[in-house]
Protein backbone atom coordinates (compact mmCIF):
# COMPACT_ATOMS: atom_id res chain seq x y z
CA UNK A 1 0.00 0.00 0.00
CA UNK A 2 1.26 3.36 -0.72
CA UNK A 3 1.66 5.98 2.10
CA UNK A 4 0.23 9.71 2.62
CA UNK A 5 2.57 12.45 3.45
CA UNK A 6 1.93 16.03 4.32
CA UNK A 7 5.39 17.60 4.02
CA UNK A 8 8.92 16.30 2.02
CA UNK A 9 12.11 17.24 2.47
CA UNK A 10 13.27 20.28 0.36
CA UNK A 11 13.88 19.67 -3.40
CA UNK A 12 12.60 15.92 -3.42
CA UNK A 13 10.27 14.78 -5.84
CA UNK A 14 6.79 14.02 -4.31
CA UNK A 15 5.78 10.40 -4.43
CA UNK A 16 2.75 8.78 -6.13
CA UNK A 17 0.01 8.60 -3.55
CA UNK A 18 -3.66 7.22 -2.80
CA UNK A 19 -6.41 9.03 -2.00
CA UNK A 20 -7.79 7.98 1.19
CA UNK A 21 -9.76 4.78 0.73
CA UNK A 22 -8.02 3.61 -2.18
CA UNK A 23 -8.17 0.16 -2.83
CA UNK A 24 -5.99 -0.60 -5.68
CA UNK A 25 -2.22 0.64 -7.20
CA UNK A 26 -2.38 3.24 -9.76
CA UNK A 27 0.14 3.93 -11.99
CA UNK A 28 -0.47 7.29 -12.13
CA UNK A 29 -0.22 7.86 -8.52
CA UNK A 30 -2.01 11.05 -6.78
CA UNK A 31 -1.38 13.79 -5.11
CA UNK A 32 -2.60 14.26 -1.40
CA UNK A 33 -5.98 16.13 -3.05
CA UNK A 34 -6.64 12.95 -5.14
CA UNK A 35 -5.07 14.55 -8.69
CA UNK A 36 -3.83 12.77 -11.14
CA UNK A 37 0.22 12.74 -11.06
CA UNK A 38 1.83 12.18 -14.59
CA UNK A 39 4.99 10.42 -14.67
CA UNK A 40 7.71 9.70 -17.39
CA UNK A 41 7.39 6.29 -17.20
CA UNK A 42 3.76 4.35 -16.51
CA UNK A 43 3.76 1.27 -16.35
CA UNK A 44 -0.21 -0.10 -16.65
CA UNK A 45 -1.67 -3.25 -15.57
CA UNK A 46 0.92 -4.98 -17.43
CA UNK A 47 1.17 -9.25 -17.51
CA UNK A 48 3.74 -11.04 -19.29
CA UNK A 49 4.12 -14.59 -19.77
CA UNK A 50 7.35 -17.19 -21.01
CA UNK A 51 5.15 -20.12 -22.30
CA UNK A 52 3.25 -21.50 -19.14
CA UNK A 53 5.35 -19.61 -16.72
CA UNK A 54 3.68 -15.85 -15.59
CA UNK A 55 5.94 -13.32 -14.40
CA UNK A 56 3.95 -10.07 -14.74
CA UNK A 57 0.43 -10.25 -12.88
CA UNK A 58 -0.80 -7.08 -13.51
CA UNK A 59 1.80 -4.65 -12.73
CA UNK A 60 1.23 -1.24 -11.84
CA UNK A 61 3.99 1.57 -11.36
CA UNK A 62 4.59 4.91 -11.95
CA UNK A 63 8.50 6.04 -11.25
CA UNK A 64 9.07 9.75 -9.90
CA UNK A 65 10.57 11.89 -12.06
CA UNK A 66 14.15 12.74 -11.27
CA UNK A 67 14.66 10.68 -8.28
CA UNK A 68 16.15 7.39 -7.75
CA UNK A 69 13.85 4.53 -7.07
CA UNK A 70 15.02 0.92 -6.35
CA UNK A 71 12.97 -1.84 -7.40
CA UNK A 72 13.13 -4.68 -4.88
CA UNK A 73 11.86 -8.27 -4.43
CA UNK A 74 12.64 -11.64 -4.87
CA UNK A 75 14.45 -13.37 -7.91
CA UNK A 76 12.20 -14.70 -10.54
CA UNK A 77 9.43 -11.79 -9.62
CA UNK A 78 9.93 -9.84 -12.74
CA UNK A 79 12.02 -6.93 -11.99
CA UNK A 80 14.74 -7.44 -15.07
CA UNK A 81 11.62 -8.44 -17.64
CA UNK A 82 9.78 -4.85 -15.74
CA UNK A 83 12.91 -3.33 -17.13
CA UNK A 84 13.04 -4.80 -20.70
CA UNK A 85 9.48 -3.71 -20.93
CA UNK A 86 10.10 -0.14 -19.77
CA UNK A 87 12.84 0.31 -22.81
CA UNK A 88 10.84 -1.49 -25.44
CA UNK A 89 12.39 -4.95 -25.84
CA UNK A 90 9.57 -7.06 -24.55
CA UNK A 91 6.39 -6.18 -25.73
CA UNK A 92 3.66 -6.88 -22.75
CA UNK A 93 0.74 -9.57 -23.26
CA UNK A 94 -1.61 -7.57 -21.67
CA UNK A 95 -1.54 -3.67 -20.62
CA UNK A 96 0.49 -0.67 -21.54
CA UNK A 97 3.73 0.85 -21.29
CA UNK A 98 3.86 4.95 -21.37
CA UNK A 99 7.30 6.54 -22.36
CA UNK A 100 7.22 10.26 -22.14
CA UNK A 101 3.67 10.22 -22.67
CA UNK A 102 3.59 7.95 -25.58
CA UNK A 103 2.67 4.46 -25.42
CA UNK A 104 5.58 2.84 -26.68
CA UNK A 105 4.04 -0.10 -28.51
CA UNK A 106 1.33 2.24 -30.04
CA UNK A 107 3.99 4.00 -31.80
CA UNK A 108 6.18 3.49 -35.12
CA UNK A 109 9.25 1.45 -35.06
CA UNK A 110 11.36 4.62 -35.99
CA UNK A 111 9.89 6.66 -32.60
CA UNK A 112 10.77 3.75 -30.43
CA UNK A 113 13.74 3.46 -31.63
CA UNK A 114 14.09 7.34 -30.80
CA UNK A 115 12.74 7.20 -27.59
CA UNK A 116 15.53 4.51 -27.09
CA UNK A 117 17.67 6.75 -27.33
CA UNK A 118 16.54 9.04 -24.38
CA UNK A 119 17.90 5.83 -21.82
CA UNK A 120 20.83 4.78 -20.82
CA UNK A 121 21.38 1.29 -19.19
CA UNK A 122 23.82 0.22 -17.09
CA UNK A 123 24.09 -4.13 -17.27
CA UNK A 124 25.58 -6.22 -14.47
CA UNK A 125 28.67 -7.08 -15.93
CA UNK A 126 28.82 -3.83 -17.98
CA UNK A 127 28.29 -5.58 -21.09
CA UNK A 128 30.93 -3.62 -23.21
CA UNK A 129 32.49 -5.02 -26.67
CA UNK A 130 35.69 -7.01 -25.66
CA UNK A 131 36.89 -6.06 -29.18
CA UNK A 132 36.63 -2.26 -28.04
CA UNK A 133 39.16 -0.36 -25.73
CA UNK A 134 37.30 1.79 -23.12
CA UNK A 135 37.67 4.93 -25.29
CA UNK A 136 35.83 3.37 -28.28
CA UNK A 137 32.55 1.37 -26.14
CA UNK A 138 31.68 4.82 -24.44
CA UNK A 139 32.32 6.37 -27.75
CA UNK A 140 29.79 3.90 -29.61
CA UNK A 141 26.74 5.39 -28.99
CA UNK A 142 27.93 8.30 -29.74
CA UNK A 143 28.94 7.84 -33.03
CA UNK A 144 25.97 5.02 -34.34
CA UNK A 145 23.24 7.43 -32.92
CA UNK A 146 24.56 10.94 -33.47
CA UNK A 147 25.98 13.34 -36.52
CA UNK A 148 28.53 14.67 -34.02
CA UNK A 149 32.25 15.08 -35.30
CA UNK A 150 35.24 13.06 -33.20
CA UNK A 151 36.44 16.27 -31.33
CA UNK A 152 33.21 16.88 -30.39
CA UNK A 153 32.84 12.76 -29.53
CA UNK A 154 36.10 12.64 -28.13
CA UNK A 155 35.01 15.81 -25.52
CA UNK A 156 32.20 14.10 -24.28
CA UNK A 157 34.04 11.14 -24.19
CA UNK A 158 36.58 12.19 -22.27
CA UNK A 159 34.00 13.61 -19.75
CA UNK A 160 32.28 11.02 -19.17
CA UNK A 161 35.66 9.00 -18.48
CA UNK A 162 36.46 11.34 -16.04
CA UNK A 163 33.91 11.61 -14.13
CA UNK A 164 34.48 8.08 -13.27
CA UNK A 165 37.88 8.09 -12.74
CA UNK A 166 39.35 6.38 -16.08
CA UNK A 167 40.56 8.82 -17.62
CA UNK A 168 43.89 7.09 -17.55
CA UNK A 169 42.45 4.16 -18.79
CA UNK A 170 40.82 4.87 -22.02
CA UNK A 171 43.01 2.70 -24.41
CA UNK A 172 42.34 -0.54 -22.13
CA UNK A 173 40.42 -3.50 -23.73
CA UNK A 174 37.41 -4.69 -20.84
CA UNK A 175 39.66 -8.14 -20.41
CA UNK A 176 42.75 -6.10 -18.93
CA UNK A 177 40.55 -4.12 -16.15
CA UNK A 178 39.03 -5.25 -12.93
CA UNK A 179 34.82 -5.97 -12.46
CA UNK A 180 34.49 -2.52 -10.76
CA UNK A 181 36.13 -0.53 -13.19
CA UNK A 182 34.03 -2.12 -16.13
CA UNK A 183 31.26 -1.52 -14.41
CA UNK A 184 32.05 2.39 -14.17
CA UNK A 185 32.95 2.40 -17.94
CA UNK A 186 29.57 1.12 -18.73
CA UNK A 187 27.81 3.63 -16.51
CA UNK A 188 30.15 5.82 -18.37
CA UNK A 189 28.64 4.65 -21.80
CA UNK A 190 24.85 4.41 -20.33
CA UNK A 191 25.66 8.99 -19.66
CA UNK A 192 27.26 9.43 -22.78
CA UNK A 193 23.81 10.33 -24.77
CA UNK A 194 22.79 12.62 -21.87
CA UNK A 195 19.73 10.07 -21.11
CA UNK A 196 16.53 11.37 -19.48
CA UNK A 197 16.23 8.17 -17.89
CA UNK A 198 19.12 5.83 -16.94
CA UNK A 199 18.37 1.62 -15.78
CA UNK A 200 20.62 -0.19 -13.66
CA UNK A 201 20.27 -3.77 -13.91
CA UNK A 202 21.77 -5.42 -10.89
CA UNK A 203 24.83 -2.92 -11.16
CA UNK A 204 26.64 -4.31 -7.80
CA UNK A 205 26.56 -8.08 -8.82
CA UNK A 206 29.90 -9.53 -8.73
CA UNK A 207 31.88 -6.52 -6.76
CA UNK A 208 32.83 -6.88 -3.08
CA UNK A 209 31.23 -4.59 -0.19
CA UNK A 210 33.98 -1.96 -0.66
CA UNK A 211 33.48 -1.15 -4.69
CA UNK A 212 29.68 -1.74 -4.13
CA UNK A 213 29.63 1.34 -1.97
CA UNK A 214 32.06 3.07 -4.18
CA UNK A 215 29.78 2.27 -7.00
CA UNK A 216 26.85 3.82 -5.04
CA UNK A 217 28.85 7.08 -4.04
CA UNK A 218 29.03 7.62 -7.97
CA UNK A 219 25.68 6.99 -8.73
CA UNK A 220 24.50 9.30 -6.07
CA UNK A 221 27.50 11.68 -7.40
CA UNK A 222 26.30 11.46 -11.36
CA UNK A 223 22.73 12.00 -10.48
CA UNK A 224 23.41 15.01 -8.13
CA UNK A 225 25.38 16.59 -10.66
CA UNK A 226 22.95 15.66 -14.21
CA UNK A 227 19.50 14.52 -12.73
CA UNK A 228 17.35 12.45 -14.63
CA UNK A 229 15.03 9.41 -13.45
CA UNK A 230 17.37 6.47 -12.41
CA UNK A 231 15.61 3.24 -12.01
CA UNK A 232 18.02 0.54 -10.14
CA UNK A 233 17.30 -3.37 -9.78
CA UNK A 234 19.28 -5.00 -6.79
CA UNK A 235 19.06 -7.69 -4.59
CA UNK A 236 21.94 -5.73 -2.54
CA UNK A 237 19.79 -3.93 0.36
CA UNK A 238 22.35 -1.43 1.63
CA UNK A 239 22.77 -0.15 -1.86
CA UNK A 240 18.71 0.08 -1.89
CA UNK A 241 19.29 1.92 1.54
CA UNK A 242 21.77 4.17 0.59
CA UNK A 243 20.98 5.47 -3.00
CA UNK A 244 17.40 5.08 -3.29
CA UNK A 245 15.33 8.24 -3.30
CA UNK A 246 11.85 5.21 -2.88
CA UNK A 247 11.52 1.72 -3.22
CA UNK A 248 8.94 -0.42 -5.54
CA UNK A 249 8.66 -3.79 -4.23
CA UNK A 250 7.25 -6.38 -6.66
CA UNK A 251 5.82 -9.72 -5.51
CA UNK A 252 4.78 -12.31 -7.54
CA UNK A 253 4.60 -10.12 -10.61
CA UNK A 254 2.55 -7.00 -8.22
CA UNK A 255 3.82 -3.94 -7.17
CA UNK A 256 3.26 -4.62 -3.85
CA UNK A 257 4.71 -0.87 -2.62
CA UNK A 258 5.71 2.09 -3.81
CA UNK A 259 6.94 4.91 -1.52
CA UNK A 260 9.92 6.49 0.13
CA UNK A 261 12.67 5.03 1.51
CA UNK A 262 12.74 5.06 4.78
CA UNK A 263 8.71 4.48 4.68
CA UNK A 264 9.74 0.64 3.29
CA UNK A 265 11.90 0.15 5.72
CA UNK A 266 9.85 1.03 8.35
CA UNK A 267 6.58 -1.05 7.31
CA UNK A 268 4.93 -3.72 8.94
CA UNK A 269 3.89 -5.53 5.71
CA UNK A 270 5.19 -9.43 6.09
CA UNK A 271 6.57 -9.29 2.65
CA UNK A 272 8.81 -6.25 3.50
CA UNK A 273 10.17 -6.82 6.10
CA UNK A 274 10.70 -10.17 5.83
CA UNK A 275 12.75 -9.14 2.62
CA UNK A 276 14.16 -6.12 3.77
CA UNK A 277 15.54 -8.14 6.97
CA UNK A 278 16.49 -11.40 5.38
CA UNK A 279 14.95 -13.25 7.77
CA UNK A 280 13.62 -16.95 6.88
CA UNK A 281 10.42 -16.37 8.88
CA UNK A 282 7.67 -15.18 6.76
CA UNK A 283 5.72 -15.06 3.55
CA UNK A 284 8.81 -15.77 1.33
CA UNK A 285 10.11 -19.16 0.86
CA UNK A 286 12.60 -20.76 -1.34
CA UNK A 287 10.25 -21.44 -4.10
Amino acid sequence: MLHQHSAWPAGRPAPPVGPAGAGALNARGWTSDGAAVEHSIEVRDVHKSFGSFQVLRGLNVGFVDNAITTVLGPSGTGKSVLLKHIVGLLEPDHGEVHVFGKDIWKVSEEERFQLRKRFGVLFQDGALFGSMNLYDNVAFPLRKHTKLSEDAIADRVMQRLKEVGLERSLSKAPGEISGGMRKRAGFARALVMDPDVVMFDEPDSGLDPVRTSLLNDLILQMHAEHGGTYILVTHNIPTARKVSDYVAAVWQGRLVHYGPTEDAFASDDPFLRQFLSGDSAGPLGMD
